[in-house]
């Protein structure tokens, strides 16, 4: 919201010696958003005068059209005599009032003006357009022609209001009072201390059965509406130049005057209005909700169809514009009347399709009706941004009094004295609130006397003496609760006031397994040369088709945002990967070909039976039935953990030949996740969505004797590396964190080490080639009994003449020990020999010869 300083002091006297930057402070300090204060005409020098145009001769044999003119300046030249000015715009014509920098003038952009010779003529000065002056965009792209009854020589600085500065202010949604200069001007005599002249505060007629007619069949959607009739303004009115300079200075452009005059209205006290031209409204107006199908052409000019949850305006005929967002083009006001030049030369008005008649709309309608309307179709305007905000139902009738004034005063016109007001009932928000409640929010003692002054001062009615009973204005309807009063008491005495006290921690048990685990995993993971990336928690359900999964896998099934930040990616993740990949690919767009990336984060599965749970109190601490159910509401939310590999995972140097990243290293660091969480995992070979088939690991933990399988590592399938755009022979890994941690130990073990020899044992298994190294292992493991210490595959060797067709040798190390004595050669054959036999005997192994 801009508010020029000049505006603003018409509501409230402010000290004379206050600028810009003076009352930023106090509004900053007031919990206003102040970012900027532009100082409008800082750099402009006069002479600037006002002046009109004598003759003008059109000069030839030049590439583009140029015109010598001279001006009466009267005096403001020291000799009374016409200036001579040489200028190539076209949008002007002889009698006509224009704006004339002297010789000596400074224009915005340190854009000096003096004498010099041009086209082969004497140029003494500039005739100067809207832009060249810095006044903002004024819709005409020329000279700035003044109105006819503008006094040559007078000041144009002073004229135009060229100087003046003009406060930037980011309106937060709670607080719609401030995106009018009467909601500032309110805030800014509370900080003053100074009385506040209420634009607001008109004598309003009364409503009667006189005035145009209006239905309202959805109450819900609009409250309150208020209509008014103005006739026969002049066509030829235009809007004065004050009103121009104050819808420029806050931002915009000017129209035609019953237009401007709804505009200044809006920014003035906050209130949308809309003026429809009343030749062009049949039969009643009314206000409904729309039929699925129906279509309106906006005052853009694009054509919508429109949503069974849009409010509309209508007439006879159908909608005649979307309530509180734009109107219809239906029954737009005519712009400025067209002119047309008769055959003797001379102009005259076309008054056939100017607006000579106007109905005036003010109306209340439902903020999240507004909102979701102008956000369907994607058409934010000034006043929805007010409507969605928060707009002061009171002032609708004050509104359109001071449109109707405004357009009699300026236009010539006449007030009919019909007046419409259509009003349901509802009573005013009251809030029980004690006294001292501001006082234990804010730590601060400040007393009874003080909570009330800075609650009358907001314009709430305040009664009782402990227990205060509070009315809250009806421009605040962001008031609803003890601690939205409390804020106001504490803001308007002051943030910086607050002590600065330091929180006292209640002593806790510290970090919960889960919180360990977390940390032991990212320190881990990180030591092994992977890099943390974390992702945003959104996706597209696009990104499963390119991951290759199921149409049935679970992963499919996402929990939906209603209120998504990017339409794009309207899903919660169920893996990490998406957001993963997606990092990958953009740091190897950025140059950086050997990565190793991970995260850790909550991934959401949707419940079996949705619930909604109610919303929780503010005002005093959940009960457990109410966090309860809260939680049973809430999607499901394991925390997983992800790496990713692409490029080299050894370096080539001097030391000898680098390796590439491959599906074993993605097994590894899902072995080191393991080892963090204090358990091992079960690794065998897998076929699962993203992941390559002859090369997928399935891992899985044993519970109760039996696999539950907690995530899959290697490498990605070609199609999904090609649909992602990623290098070849990528590797990934996913590990459900909370699986592992159910059960896994809460610290892991440091090895022990023992004081008695280790006995090392080495074999050799030949088995059929499909037979998983790892079931061979394990049945070693078993029959091995508990004197093995480790062991470890060291070989892997294929020789079909040796080993014969389809057969493969795995060479293990075994290790043994005993803790309590040192272990004889005969104890260590034994054990090896059982490892061996059960190994025979659950996989076919035999040992090689």
């Amino acid at each position: 919201m801009r508010v020029p300083l000049s505006w603003l002091r018409e509501y409230v006297d402010l000290p004379a010696t206050e600028t810009g930057r003076d009352v930023q402070a106090k509004l900053i300090s007031a919990g206003l958003e102040v970012e900027t204060v532009e100082h409008l005409g800082a750099d402009l020098k006069g002479p600037l005068v006002v002046g009109q145009v004598l003759t003008i001769e059109e000069l030839e044999g030049f590439k583009k059209p140029i015109r010598f003119c001279t001006v009466d300046v009267a005096q403001a030249n020291g000799t009374g005599e016409p200036q001579e000015i040489i200028c190539g715009a076209r949008n002007f014509q002889e009698g006509d009032k224009v704006v004339v920098a002297l010789p000596g003038a400074v224009l915005p952009g340190d854009f000096q003006i003096a004498e010099r010779k041009t086209y082969g003529r004497m140029s003494r000065g500039m005739i100067c357009s809207s832009d060249e002056l810095g006044m903002g965009d004024d819709g005409s792209k020329g000279i700035i022609v003044l109105p006819p009854e503008t006094e040559v020589g007078k000041d144009a600085v002073e004229l135009l209001e060229l100087v003046d500065e003009v406060l930037d202010i980011a309106v937060t949604a709670n607080r719609g009072d401030c995106l009018s200069i009467r909601g500032v001007a309110r805030e800014a005599a509370i900080a003053y201390g100074l009385p506040l002249r209420d634009p607001a505060l008109l004598d309003v007629p009364a409503p009667n059965a006189f005035g145009y007619p209006v239905q309202i069949t959805d109450p819900s959607g609009c409250d309150r509406f208020t209509a008014r009739t103005v006739t026969g303004l002049s066509p030829e009115a235009r809007s004065p130049i004050w009103l121009q300079r104050r819808l420029q200075k806050v931002g915009m452009r000017p129209i035609s005057l019953a237009v401007d005059v709804t505009n200044y209205v809006m920014m003035e006290l906050g209130q949308p209005l809309h003026a429809y031209d009343r030749k062009l409204v049949q039969g009643t107006i009314g206000v409904r909700r729309a039929q699925e199908g129906e279509k309106i052409v906006t005052l853009d000019g694009v054509e919508r169809k429109l949503h069974a949850e849009d409010l509309v305006i209508t007439d006879e005929r159908g909608p005649i514009g979307l309530a509180g967002v734009m109107g219809g083009a239906n029954t737009e006001i005519a712009d400025a009347p067209r002119s047309r030049t008769d055959a003797t030369g001379e102009t005259a008005v076309d008054l056939e399709n100017a607006t000579t008649d106007v109905v005036i709309e003010a109306a209340h309608f439902d903020q999240v009706s507004i909102a979701r309307t102008a956000r369907r179709h994607k058409l934010s305007s000034e006043a929805s941004r007010r409507f969605e905000r928060g707009v002061d139902p009171a002032a609708a009738a004050a509104a359109a009094q001071r449109t109707v004034d405004l357009l009699v005063l300026l236009a010539g016109g006449t007030a009919e004295a019909g007046v419409t007001e259509v009003v349901a009932s509802s009573a005013p928000t009251t809030v029980t609130i004690p006294a001292d409640h501001p006082d234990k929010v804010a730590g601060v003692t400040y007393g009874r006397e003080t909570v009330v002054r800075r609650l009358q001062e907001i314009g709430c009615d305040v009664r009782g003496q402990d227990e205060l009973t509070v009315t809250v204005p009806s421009w605040r309807p962001d008031l609803t609760d003890p601690n939205d009063l409390a804020e106001e008491v504490i803001r308007l005495e002051g943030y910086e006031n607050l002590p600065s006290t330091l929180p006292k921690p209640p002593a806790g048990r510290g970090l919960t397994h889960r919180q360990r685990l977390h940390r032991r995993v990212g320190r881990a993971l990180a030591g092994a040369g992977c890099v943390e990336a974390p992702n945003y928690p959104f996706i597209s359900e696009q990104v499963f088709d390119q991951l290759g999964l199921e149409a049935d896998d679970p992963a499919r099934r996402v929990v939906k945002l209603t209120n998504p930040l990017n339409d794009e990616e309207p899903a919660l993740r169920t893996s990490l990967l998406p957001g993963l990949l997606g990092a990958l690919r953009r740091n190897i767009g950025r140059g950086s070909h050997d990565l190793a990336l991970f995260e850790t984060g909550l991934v959401f599965h949707p419940r079996e039976e949705q619930r909604t749970a109610a919303p929780l109190p503010v005002d005093r601490r959940p009960t457990d039935a109410e966090i309860a159910e809260l939680d049973a509401a809430l999607p499901e939310q394991p925390r997983h953990v992800a790496a990713v590999f692409a490029g080299a995972r050894e370096q080539a140097g001097w030391w000898g030949a680098g390796r590439p990243a491959d599906w074993a290293d993605a097994v590894q660091a899902a072995r080191t996740v393991a080892a963090e969480a204090g358990t091992e995992l079960v690794v065998r070979k897998a076929q699962y969505g993203p992941w390559h088939p002859g090369r997928c690991a399935e891992l899985a933990v044993t519970v109760d004797g039996q696999d539950r399988v907690v995530g899959h590592a290697g490498e990605l399938h070609p199609r999904v590396l090609k649909a992602l755009g990623l290098p070849a022979r990528t590797c990934a890994m996913e590990l459900n964190l909370d699986a592992l941690e159910q059960v896994g130990e809460d610290t892991p073990q440091a090895p022990r080490i023992s004081t008695f020899p280790v006995a090392t044992q080495d074999v050799a298994l030949v088995v059929d080639k499909p037979v998983p190294a790892a079931e061979v292992e394990a049945a070693l493991r078993e029959g091995a009994g508990e004197l093995l210490e480790s062991i470890r595959l060291f070989d892997v060797y294929e020789n079909a003449e040796q080993l014969g067709e389809g057969r493969k040798s795995l060479a293990y190390a075994l290790r043994f020990r005993a803790a309590d004595r040192t272990l004889t050669v005969d104890e260590a054959s034994a054990a090896r020999d059982a490892a061996v036999a059960l190994a025979g005997e659950r996989t076919g192994a035999v040992l090689r010869s």
